[in-house]
């Protein structure tokens, strides 16, 4: 066999190698970069690179199509064969797949298909590692320590198919995290921020916020448990609802499964589930927000199918001016709800076109209230309601006639995401923002701060 090496070639081989019936190759090409810093100083530094290919073997029998997946890292030449023989020998062993359907088609070619993958290194943080530098100085002038991380990855996937589809797409994720302590750690504050190449991201600033918030600190008042009016930050909303767009499946619902089902059947679209015209949406060319155009399913499961890689992607709003508008289907649960397709899409935005940040809807509040800072260890109750449960984290501060008077304790809170936006009283503007609990499986969201008047606090936590 010729010495083949680069991804697209590696895609080629594989399906000249195939016997079965159908055949999907994903290849992944991945590099990333990444900073640590401590008590003011860089500590660590990296760079990586990897290959992921995956092979998805289609068998067509009397009874249905049955598919093989076989994934495995730093492929080489000479691996190419027999991954290729042991996802058809998964397929030829599987029964009939549900979710069988005819490999997606007619779709044109990626014209960077033959291109090199893009790779990312120390250099995109050429800018951003001085100013870093200024942050460490100003935050040690100013008697606080800087801790955190940032990190860049950059995939560049080439998807080709039996049927004839030749795609490709790169995918840049950056993240960034800092946190501020006193010297004496009594005091913690975070803030994160998401981004593609680390030059949108102003260290000085979020050291100016967390300054802020370490300040704001110096004052401790201990609150009961109870339902408060409360400002949820853009992070904190973000964690809230990507749980809900991940609990949207058509067919579960259909079922009776999820919170978005009808009682005595079918589902709850086209019911209004916010008083505010709040639009949640998802969009592969969202500006700064840019994600694959193309269904790449490496698996299949109840939000994607293998047999829809390729399958392009469209603007999609989940819901419209408050109405639910959409629930994730794949080809397969489309046909079986008799509702649209609407796959997946890996960015989520919700409008509410407020125009007040969070500093303006703070300084706006009368009486009192919680700010959040985020949210974390998020897990579902009741999928029947989407009832959430999770805590505080990170600073948790109490909010009196449009002043910040002072850090309160961190509290366990039971929510459902669904019930929140039925009761916003208050949309603030849309910005990006880092999810804080899944930013390590979805980073790119925009969202608006809310206003709760009501936020169940259900117990006191010890969490920080």
């Amino acid at each position: 066999m010729s010495r083949v090496s680069k991804p697209y070639e590696i895609v080629e081989r594989a399906l000249e190698l195939s016997t079965t019936d159908g055949l999907v190759v994903i290849a992944d090409e991945h590099s990333s970069a990444n900073l640590r810093w401590a008590g003011n100083a860089l500590t660590t530094n990296g760079v990586t690179r990897g290959r992921t290919l995956t092979v998805i073997a289609t068998v067509d029998g009397a009874q249905g199509t049955a598919s093989g997946v076989v994934s495995r890292s730093a492929v080489t030449a000479d691996d190419l064969e027999p991954l290729v023989r042991a996802a058809e020998a998964a397929a030829r062993g599987a029964g009939p797949a549900e979710d069988a359907q005819p490999l997606v088609s007619g779709v044109p070619s990626s014209p960077d298909f033959t291109d090199a993958p893009a790779e990312t290194g120390s250099e995109v943080f050429a800018d951003f590692a001085p100013a870093l530098g200024d942050a460490f100085a100003r935050a040690r002038s100013g008697g606080r320590e800087l801790y955190g991380f940032a990190n860049h990855e950059l995939t560049s996937t080439y998807l080709g198919t039996s049927t004839g589809l030749r795609l490709r797409h790169d995918q840049p994720t950056g993240t960034l995290e800092l946190n501020a302590k006193s010297p004496d750690r009594t005091r913690s504050a975070w803030a994160g921020r998401s981004t593609r190449d680390f030059k949108d991201v102003d260290p000085a600033a979020m050291d100016a916020e967390l300054a802020q918030r370490l300040r704001w600190a110096e004052r401790r008042i201990d609150l009961p448990a109870g339902r408060y009016e409360t400002l949820l930050p853009p992070t904190a909303v973000a964690d809230l609802l990507i749980y809900q767009l991940w609990s949207s499946t058509a067919r579960d619902a259909v079922e009776g499964r999820t919170v978005f089902s009808q009682p005595g059947g079918g589902t709850r679209l086209g019911e209004t589930l916010a008083p505010l015209p709040l639009t949640l949406r998802s969009d592969p060319h969202a500006p700064g927000l840019e994600s694959a155009p193309f269904v790449i399913a490496h698996s299949s499961g109840d939000s994607g199918s293998v047999f829809d890689n390729g399958l392009p992607l469209a603007p999609t709003d989940w819901v419209r001016e408050g109405k639910l508008e959409r629930l994730t289907t794949t080809r397969h649960t489309a046909a079986l709800t008799g509702l649209p397709v609407a796959p997946a899409i890996d960015n989520l935005v919700l409008d509410g076109g407020g125009e007040r940040s969070l500093e303006e809807m703070v300084a706006a509040t009368t009486g009192r209230a919680l700010l959040l800072t985020c949210l974390w260890y998020i897990r579902e109750v009741d999928p029947a309601t989407l009832l959430l449960t999770g805590l505080t984290r990170d600073g948790v501060y109490l909010v009196e006639d449009g002043e910040v008077v002072g850090e309160v304790n961190n509290f366990r809170f039971n929510e459902s995401p669904v019930d929140l936006l039925s009761r916003a009283s208050e949309a603030g503007r849309t910005e990006k923002t880092l999810p804080r609990e899944w930013g390590d499986w979805f980073t790119r969201a925009a969202m608006p701060a809310l206003r709760i008047p009501d936020f169940n606090m259900s117990s006191v936590s010890q969490g920080v």
